[in-house]
C-alpha cells in the first residue's frame, strides 16, 4: 500500500458513518461545541464525542478549546477541507435528515443569541459612555473601508474581535475572516452578531494577540480595533500582527491618541491613556513594517474633554521578486 494513501483511507473511514456525515454539515456551516452537538443530533456527549475525535484525528474537525468549552470546526484548509468540499458536492444537503438537523441548529442558536444579549447588555453602559467620547463610529469605519484598499481580500484576520463588528465590516470583502478573543463571553457576542446578521464567510476562535493561533504569513489584513490601549506590552501584538501578515499584506490599527483621561484607566480598564504616535512608530520599526502618518478624528464639539480616534496603516514590504514586479 502506498503511504499517500494513508490518509486518505483515514478520512473515508472517519467520515463514512451517518452521525460523523451529519456532524460535517453541521459544522461546515458554523462553530460548534459538544453540548450544542448533542442539542442538535439528541445523541449523548460521551458518543459525539468519540465521533468528534476520529473526524479530529483524520484531520476533517479541527478543535478549538475556549477556556472550559472546547467548539469544533470543519476543517478550513489543506488535504481536509479539500476533502470535505469534494464529498459535500457529491451529498444533497436537502435531504430531510440534514434539514431536520439545520432547523434543530436555528433553535440552539436562538438559545446562544440569548446568552450573548444578556451579557452585551450588561456592558451596554459602558460603551455608551466612551463612545460619546469620540467621533462617530460610522464614519471611522467608512475611513477604515477605504485605508484598507478595494480588496477582494484571500484573508482578513481580526485581533480582539470584541462584538464581531470588524469582521461583519470586512467579510464581504473577503473569501475568509476569522477573529480571537481571549474573552468567552465576548466571543458569544460575536458568534450571536455574525449569525443574525447571515454571515456566513466569518469565524471567531479564543486566541491570545500576543500569540495568536495563525500561521507565518497567513493573512492579507489584520485588523487590532480598539485593543492596544488594553494591552501592556503594545509592541508585542503588532510584532505578531507583523508576523501574521504574508508580504505585501496589511495592517490596520484602530485605538485613541494620546489623552489624559485618566477615568478610563481607573473604571473601564484602560491599561494605557491612548497611544502616541512616536511609539506606534517605534514598535512597527522593530516589526519591519512601514507605517503612514495615522488618519486622525477629532471628538464631536459638544463632548467636552473627548477623545481623538487615530487610523494607522502599517504596510509589510513584499518579497524583492515582488517589489520589481
Amino acid at each position: 500500500m502506498k503511504p499517500d494513501l494513508v490518509p486518505i483511507l483515514d478520512r473515508l473511514r472517519a467520515a463514512g458513518e451517518p452521525t460523523r456525515l451529519r456532524i460535517l454539515a453541521l459544522l461546515r456551516g458554523r462553530d460548534l461545541s459538544v453540548g450544542e452537538l448533542v442539542q442538535v443530533l439528541a445523541q449523548s456527549q460521551p458518543r459525539l464525542s468519540h465521533h468528534l475525535k476520529a473526524l479530529t484525528s483524520a484531520g476533517l474537525v479541527e478543535r478549538m478549546p475556549e477556556g472550559s468549552f472546547v467548539f469544533y470546526r470543519a476543517a478550513s484548509r489543506g488535504d481536509g477541507r479539500a476533502f470535505l468540499d469534494s464529498l459535500f458536492e457529491q451529498i444533497a444537503v436537502e435531504s430531510p435528515t440534514f434539514q431536520r438537523d439545520s432547523e434543530q441548529l436555528e433553535e440552539v442558536t436562538a438559545l446562544r443569541a440569548a446568552s450573548a444579549e444578556s451579557y452585551f447588555s450588561e456592558l451596554a453602559g459602558t460603551w455608551d459612555t466612551i463612545r460619546s467620547l469620540h467621533y462617530p463610529n460610522e464614519a471611522i469605519e467608512a475611513a477604515l473601508l477605504d485605508m484598507a484598499g478595494p480588496g477582494p481580500f484571500e484573508r482578513v484576520v481580526d485581533f480582539g474581535t470584541g462584538t464581531g463588528r470588524m469582521l461583519a465590516l470586512f467579510a464581504p470583502l473577503a473569501r475568509e475572516a476569522e477573529g480571537i478573543d481571549l474573552s468567552h463571553q465576548m466571543l458569544t457576542v460575536a458568534r450571536a452578531n455574525l449569525e443574525r446578521a447571515g454571515i456566513t464567510g466569518a469565524r471567531v476562535r479564543q486566541g491570545d494577540v500576543t500569540s495568536a493561533p495563525f500561521e507565518d504569513a497567513s493573512a492579507d489584513l489584520v485588523i487590532i480595533h480598539q485593543v492596544l490601549h488594553f494591552m501592556d506590552a503594545p509592541g508585542r501584538v503588532i510584532a505578531e500582527a507583523s508576523r501574521v501578515l504574508k508580504p505585501g499584506g496589511r495592517l490596520l490599527v484602530v485605538d485613541f491618541a494620546a489623552h489624559d483621561l485618566e477615568f478610563l484607566r481607573s473604571e473601564h480598564g484602560h491599561h494605557r491613556l491612548g497611544m502616541r504616535n512616536d511609539n506606534m512608530e517605534a514598535w512597527a520599526q522593530d516589526a519591519q513594517l512601514k507605517l503612514s502618518q495615522p488618519a486622525s478624528f477629532a471628538p464631536p464639539e459638544a463632548s467636552g474633554p473627548g477623545l481623538v480616534v487615530n487610523i494607522w496603516v502599517a504596510d509589510k514590504p513584499a518579497l524583492p521578486e515582488e517589489a520589481k514586479a
